[in-house]
């Protein structure tokens, strides 16, 4: 393995993984186009806001649903074939999604999108967990994570500038970035660069009761728990009503946004190094209690320049949390095993309270006022600290094992 020219101890990144690091900065483009349009495009089949809306919660329904099965699927057939077809079936989605002739067919193809993207989800991360030598896993996470963010905040100002051609484009265009990316990591991953080269036989997959059985797992599902809710869900769906309720005016929500991503990016810049040198708890717990503060003060804040600071703050938790569990995860599993069931179970937690948040969130909002909402929020992400308190280090057994 090749070192890094400026860190003789310190392996450099994997072609491979550069390649994934990529197909996920296209991937994320892809998603971003349709983002913004999916909404007009599920009201234009005259149909109320409701409807439009579930359009949009449908894509993250079928991912929870199907992500037993994709992990199943990884383990049986190996990461790279259930990627690449992952990525097919989004894109055949999304193509047919373009051509929809009915409220009813657009509701039923968006959903099949998140069979898909579960499928592409669930074997990158067993790619990563594979490919990335330890000392550099939260490196990677962060470069990973950074490669969606940026694609993801890109590609919504140009899926605005193509709907201006019409509503079905983007979605076309986004069939054709996923194909585009399938066709690059089916030419640069071949399943020989995919697995250790041992004498004996294979070790077993990491079975999912193995994985609950261990703390530092335990405590990745309270805390993708709770960064879904958090970081997927309400900052996502809620913060941007409030802080139009603060300034009202319509601008302010993206402006929240942008610097919550902003927050974010900069962040995971390094916190993948911190990671990898000081460990993954102490990141995970400073991530989860910056997110509780940012979040949970968001909803007292009458003020715009404080709640756009607050939602800077919020992001820079978010980029604190995830390369920390994330390198969990593959410390739990290790680079010589599989474990599809395991990192779907993680994704599951994640994608749970990315759905629930918002939904639960929005309730205490319309009953309580935005204050209590938020304070519940901040509650959910500070309930997530507990099991990490009790969680050993696991970047100590991976420096043992190295």
């Amino acid at each position: 393995m090749n070192a890094r020219p400026d860190r003789p101890d310190r392996p450099a990144v994997p072609a491979e993984l550069k390649v994934l690091v990529a197909s996920a900065f296209v991937i994320a483009i892809g998603f971003g186009l349709v983002s913004p349009v999916l909404p007009a495009y599920a009201r234009s089949f005259d149909v109320g806001v409701a409807a439009a809306s579930f359009v949009v919660s449908i894509f993250a329904l079928f991912r929870l649903v199907f992500a037993p099965a994709g992990g199943a699927l990884v383990t049986r057939l190996g990461e790279r074939p259930v990627y690449l077809t992952g990525l097919l079936v989004v894109a055949a989605s999304s193509l047919a999604t373009a051509f929809a002739q009915s409220y009813v067919q657009l509701l039923v193809l968006r959903g099949l999108g998140g069979i898909g993207s579960t499928m592409f989800t669930v074997s990158a991360m067993a790619l990563l967990v594979r490919l990335a030598p330890p000392e550099i896993r939260g490196r990677v996470s962060s470069a990973y994570a950074s490669s969606f963010l940026v694609g993801g905040m890109l590609g919504p100002v140009l899926g605005g500038a193509l709907a201006g051609f019409g509503l079905r484009l983007p979605f076309v265009a986004y069939a054709v970035a996923l194909v585009v990316a399938a066709a690059v990591v089916a030419l640069r991953l071949t399943g020989a660069q995919l697995r250790p080269v041992t004498t004996g036989p294979p070790p077993p997959p990491m079975r999912l009761g193995e994985a609950l059985a261990l703390p530092a797992y335990q405590a990745c599902l309270a805390s993708a728990f709770a960064n879904g809710w958090c970081n997927f869900g309400v900052r996502v769906a809620v913060l941007p009503q409030y802080a139009v309720v603060v300034h009202d005016d319509t601008w302010v929500a993206g402006v929240a946004l942008a610097l919550a991503a902003a927050g974010t990016a900069a962040t995971l810049q390094v916190a993948g190094r911190v990671a990898d040198s000081v460990g993954r708890r102490p990141l995970v717990l400073v991530g989860l209690v910056v997110t509780a503060a940012g979040l949970g003060l968001v909803g007292l804040s009458g003020d715009l320049v404080v709640l756009l600071a607050l939602s800077a703050f919020s992001g820079v938790g978010a980029g604190l949390v995830n390369p920390g569990q994330q390198a969990t995860v593959a410390d739990v599993i290790g680079s010589e095993r599989g474990g599809g069931t395991v990192l779907s179970t993680f994704q599951m937690a994640q994608d749970a309270g990315a759905i629930l948040g918002p939904v639960l969130v929005g309730v205490v909002a319309d009953q309580a006022g935005f204050g209590w909402a938020f304070g519940l929020t901040a509650l959910v992400s500070l309930l997530a600290v507990g099991p990490w308190l009790r969680a050993p280090e696991t970047l100590a057994t991976v420096a043992r094992k190295a």
